[in-house]
């Protein structure tokens, strides 16, 4: 079976030397063995987010890490910013938690504003957190999250910022504590170019503080429980142990490159793929400066059927995303994130360019 090189939004490529480590023999998570790799890797993490405080990991989605926020720190009421299909997502989590819930609703394609969040706050606060979705993959918009974090600390000091950096963190530089964030969340499959399986989250101080006010938190993802194992170097349930041989030898690879080049490369991808579509006769779907850094949606202005342009590339080992949702063919995106090259990316590029030929 011939499998296709990803250019899709995640799950995204593997190296084969990172895969084999999940042939690791299987360990006991109640050993030394696992708390030496897991206290090794505690301190990669804290590098990759820029942080001093702590990196939780866990066997989950990053859904579960948007609930587990929900759930340790919000009392009663949480601001969503809701720009694309995950920030939605988002505010049906708080809602599903029971919480009161205010949405900031901004049009798929425009990007979320500080003013849209400190006039919500100002007309409708005071709330417990914010939630602000990074990068949103179903719609190619990076929103500036270090100027909305700003503007709430100003606006509203004791509000938490809650970031979803799930298809970012890895291939954007995010400094957790620079930018004042309480809870920024990720998960393995996208930029960090892992298989799925973990999800993991820099925590703030303050969000351990609230959570001791909060009733309600579960157990799987209470936060003050995974602290507690965290300062044993392990965790409560049983870890995804062979992802986390992977995710040891990824991050090294990574700080093998470098992180600011890691984060040059992706934005070099980015550029070349923005800069092909709008030679090609393709609009891009986000707002002028707002683009994502590792995934570009465009816009179908050339009326393309996407569906057959993918089963052409498919012949030739290699795949991209539909629009998504209510995006499907009227956008693509071209995911460039985690491993990929830009030997790849002419590779992919110069491809689509002989099927658009075809087409005439």
């Amino acid at each position: 079976m011939m499998f296709p090189k990803l250019f899709i939004p995640g799950p995204t490529n593997v190296r084969p030397e990172v895969l084999a480590e999940q042939t690791l023999p299987m360990i006991g998570h109640r050993t030394e063995v696992f708390e030496t790799l897991f206290a090794r890797v505690q301190t990669k993490l804290r590098r990759l987010f820029y942080t001093q405080s702590r990196v939780y990991v866990v066997a989950a989605s990053g859904t579960g890490l948007q609930e587990a926020a929900i759930r340790n720190g919000v009392r009663r009421r949480v601001l969503c910013t809701v720009n694309g299909a995950f920030g939605q997502r988002w505010y049906e989590v708080a809602v599903g938690c029971g919480k009161e819930v205010v949405k900031v609703d901004i049009p798929w394609g425009q990007a979320v504003k500080p003013t849209d969040v400190v006039q919500a706050i100002e007309r409708e606060g005071p709330f417990d957190a914010v939630t602000i979705v990074h990068n949103e993959t179903s719609t190619g918009v990076m929103n500036p999250v270090e100027d909305i974090a700003q503007a709430v600390r100003d606006a509203a000091p004791d509000t938490l910022i809650f970031v979803d950096a799930v298809s970012s963190l890895g291939g954007v530089k995010i400094p957790v504590d620079e930018w004042g964030l309480d809870v920024c969340l990720t998960s393995s499959q996208k930029a960090l170019a892992l298989p799925p399986g973990l999800a993991l989250a820099a925590v703030s101080d303050r969000v351990l503080e609230r959570a001791e006010e909060v009733s309600g938190r579960g157990w799987y993802f209470d936060f003050l429980v995974l602290e507690k194992y965290l300062q044993r170097n392990t965790t409560p349930a049983t870890p995804a142990i062979s992802l986390m041989w992977a995710l040891d030898r990824q991050l090294d690879i990574m700080f093998a490159e470098g992180l600011d080049n890691r984060f040059a490369r992706h934005a070099q991808l980015a550029e070349m793929t923005r800069h092909w579509a709008e030679t090609r006769g393709f609009a891009l779907f986000p707002e002028e400066g707002y683009a994502s850094q590792t995934v570009t949606c465009v816009r179908n202005t050339r009326g393309i059927d996407v569906g057959a342009l993918n089963q052409y590339l498919r012949s030739r080992g290699m795949i991209i995303s539909n629009g998504y949702g209510k995006l499907k063919g009227q956008t693509f995106r071209i995911a460039h994130m985690g491993e990929t090259t830009m030997a790849d990316m002419h590779t992919l590029l110069a491809t689509i360019d002989e099927w658009l030929e075809q087409q005439g």
